[in-house]
């Protein structure tokens, strides 16, 4: 884990729509929770909850001084949907350093540029991006590594199973269902099987792309229909979420 992440809070008298005068104030509401601690609502710096936010993600412990349970995962964010990246509200997971905590962290492609199948002007293509992971708060990583550098002719690839783990930290795995559902023998897929990066000629790649495209014109005219109703549904639900979170 990289250098301690801290943010500084504190306990907020103002509560549902009355939240809106912190906004205006420049300040963030929120709530800390978790186990068998009561709910404690909370406010801070906006630019700070911005800044320790786009920092620890779902997946960095964040260290809240002054508070019974100290440390705590971002658990979810709401966003103003009229104003671009402005935070109407952040929840906190509280955690035990002593416990487990399950977090997503993103992957890492290591060694680009230096595979013999990028060398041969093949190009290779990152499919998953992130993975469930269960290791103590201190030994959470920011991210994980694969690397590519052994990757060399098209259909090449790198699996989950392909990272090295640190100490301490384990994978979690999930119910991704048999590979055939009539062979009640078959082995259910581990998560280990989850293909990371794939090797692909350029000209396939492009090819795909070009369906893919196509597809995306056709649905883009249903779209187009239903595009202001959506938005305007969206919006409400996102506000009526706000209101109950706070």
């Amino acid at each position: 884990m990289g250098d301690k992440i801290t943010l500084k809070l504190e306990k907020r008298e103002l509560h549902g729509k009355k939240a809106a005068k912190l906004r205006r104030d420049g300040l963030t509401p929120g709530v800390i929770y978790g186990g068998d601690l009561e709910p404690v609502t909370v406010q801070g710096n906006a630019q700070e909850v911005a800044k320790v936010v786009n920092r620890a993600g779902k997946h960095t412990p964040v260290h809240l001084p002054g508070f019974k349970r100290n440390i705590a995962m971002i658990k979810s964010v709401d966003y103003d949907p009229t104003r671009h990246g402005r935070i109407r509200h952040v929840s906190f997971h509280a955690i035990k350093a002593n416990e487990k905590v399950t977090a997503e962290v993103p992957i890492r492609l290591a060694g680009m540029g230096e595979s013999e199948a990028e060398k041969a002007g093949l190009i290779i293509l990152q499919s998953l991006d992130k993975v469930e992971i269960k290791a103590l708060p201190a030994n959470l990583p920011e991210a994980l590594e694969v690397s590519i550098v052994e990757l060399h002719e098209s259909g090449d690839r790198v699996t989950v199973g392909d990272i090295a783990l640190p100490e301490g930290v384990e994978l979690v795995e999930h119910d991704t269902g048999r590979v055939d559902e009539d062979d009640e023998e078959a082995e259910k897929p581990s998560v280990t099987d989850l293909v990371v990066a794939t090797v692909y000629e350029p000209s396939a790649l492009a090819a795909a792309n070009e369906a893919a495209a196509g597809d995306a014109t056709d649905e883009s005219e249903v779209e187009s229909e239903n595009g202001a109703e959506e938005t305007q549904s969206n919006t409400g639900a996102s506000e009526e979420a706000a209101e109950k979170a706070e």
